[in-house]
């Protein structure tokens, strides 16, 4: 063969291999998170001990991914997501054994439209309104959370069997909405699910608005459909009861290097049964509870890679039952100090404490309980977490 055509032929198979690749891709992508902990007081068959432990995910939770896009021309693209979360410090999965407990969906993207995806997604309280809190995506991640992340900001609840479209963003704004199925033949409303949400961002401000309904979250009510669109069988629920509707709305505003949100999320479960704490189910029973989270966050930026913040969280609480009404409070503190090693690697030192009062002996409301640890003994809990994250 001539030469000259040899190295044409060679470019070509180069110019087309690019293109190739270009109009698909798939990346793989991942958090990495644990650190050295002290927890004041947690909960024994002895009483209340103070305790040092290794924790996976002070903020962020362990996970690995796998994203895709396939360029199918005309501004659509096919995408895909699989989400899987585990614990670091133990190396098993997150999630009740779930293997993309985290995520799973396959949709449709559109350049001038927006996106439709299927499968087991997050609300638009994760997707629009979490960013902006402290918690959750946040700055100051999973044990910055409210109170049993009621509100599900720290993005424990996840919605299975789920239809969702996201608009594509015009001059800052993005609406959202999905419907989550029960997949219980002639139980339509038995354990379904929708959101629906609205973003904008414009300069220095970003503002957020979500909603969340669960019929019968965690599906414990006769006939059961426990694995329906919120999961109790792999303690997705934080709650279960006949009915879960979580309204939420945050604003932050960034001047320089300093950010400022404010966040206020109201949570309403109807004949609640179960309420998640230490990571279990325990079993409160009632007529209502109900959660009104009012949030105020912070962060500077002192230099490029140090970064202080914090956050104060009072949380105003209603649960009732047979003739009894209690009103328990939640006052909530949180500051982080953060030191960034490389674009994809930071230490950590961050301290919540919470203190708890009026649930009138309902221990389960009245025993402090930060994130997923174990309970307090008491009303009141501090943990101070030292850790370093790595993301790829």
């Amino acid at each position: 063969m001539n030469k000259g055509l040899a190295t044409t032929l060679v470019a070509l198979a180069g110019t087309f291999g690019a293109a190739a690749h270009a109009q698909s891709s798939v990346t793989l992508y991942g958090t990495l998170d644990t650190g050295i902990d002290y927890i004041s007081n947690q909960k024994t068959a002895s009483g209340g001990k103070s305790n040092w432990m290794m924790e996976s995910g002070n903020i962020s939770t362990d996970r690995w991914g796998l994203r895709g896009n396939e360029d199918l021309g005309g501004g659509l693209s096919a995408v895909f997501d699989l989400e899987n979360g585990f614990n670091i410090d133990s190396g098993k999965f997150s999630n009740g054994g779930d293997e993309f407990g985290r995520q799973a969906w396959v949709g449709i993207a559109s350049k001038q439209w927006g996106t439709v995806t299927m499968g087991r997604q997050y609300d638009f309280l994760v997707d629009f309104v979490a960013p902006l809190s402290a918690t959750g995506s946040g700055f100051g991640g999973n044990i910055a959370d409210h109170p049993f992340d009621n509100d599900n900001l720290n993005n424990d609840l996840r919605m299975n069997n789920a239809l969702k479209f996201r608009s594509a963003t015009y001059d800052g704004f993005t609406v959202g909405g999905a419907y989550a199925f029960s997949n219980a033949a002639g139980g339509f409303s038995n354990n379904n699910a929708y959101s629906l949400g609205a973003q904008w961002a414009g300069g220095p401000f970003n503002l957020a608005l979500a909603y969340l309904q669960v019929n019968q979250p965690g599906g414990v009510n006769q006939p059961a459909n426990t694995g329906g669109a919120v999961s109790s069988s792999d303690g997705d629920a934080t709650f279960t009861g006949a009915r879960q509707r979580i309204l939420g709305a945050a604003g932050r505003y960034t001047f320089g290097a300093a950010s400022v949100g404010l966040v206020f999320t109201r949570t309403m479960l109807d004949d609640p049964h179960q309420i998640t704490q230490g990571g279990a189910y325990s079993t409160l029973n009632g007529d209502m509870l109900t959660f009104n989270n009012y949030e105020l966050n912070a962060r500077y930026a002192i230099t490029p890679t140090f970064s202080l913040g914090g956050s104060y969280t009072f949380t105003d609480g209603h649960f009732s039952d047979d003739g009894r009404s209690v009103a328990p409070k939640w006052n909530q503190f949180m500051l982080q100090a953060d030191y960034a090693l490389s674009r994809r690697t930071d230490l950590y030192l961050e301290g919540v404490y919470q203190h708890v009062s009026g649930a009138d002996g309902i221990a389960v409301l009245g025993n402090a309980s930060i994130y997923s640890l174990a309970a307090s003994s008491s009303d009141r809990q501090a943990v101070v977490a030292m850790g370093i994250r790595h993301k790829f």
